[in-house]
């Protein structure tokens, strides 16, 4: 009987944060995507940074990019909420152009880690 117990509480299924599939979370982050994809034009107008409405593009791009390999539906809809969340302080200024500027750091690319990469990047 208690082996049963055990069974069911470890079996305990998650409930979804917003949405109840892959199809809806991906319509979620792909209207996020649109959403700061219509505000770039404003965020080099009212912010007024040295960067252009392409480069805002890569970047945003990038940010997207760097997620998608995520695959659990929790996640996926806390890092909507937080890019939402992001995204209206943008338009309603309460970032400032620092805020929005620290999203402007080079981009890392890994070091190798093995011997045959670590000497090809050295001949570079």
């Amino acid at each position: 009987m208690a082996g049963k117990e055990t069974l069911r509480a470890g079996c305990k299924l998650a409930r979804p944060v917003l949405s109840t599939d892959y199809c809806e979370a991906h319509r979620r982050v792909m209207s996020l995507y649109r959403a700061y994809y219509r505000f770039i034009p404003y965020i080099v107008k009212h912010f007024d940074i040295p960067k252009n409405e392409e480069n805002c593009r890569e970047k945003i791009r990038e940010y997207f990019y760097r997620n998608a390999c995520v695959t659990d539906l929790r996640v996926i809809d806390i890092l909507v909420i937080k890019g939402f969340i992001n995204l209206k302080e943008m338009t309603h200024m309460w970032q400032q152009k620092g805020h929005v500027m620290a999203h402007w750091h080079s981009t890392n690319e890994p070091k190798p880690c093995d011997f045959v990469g670590k000497f090809l990047a050295n001949l570079d």
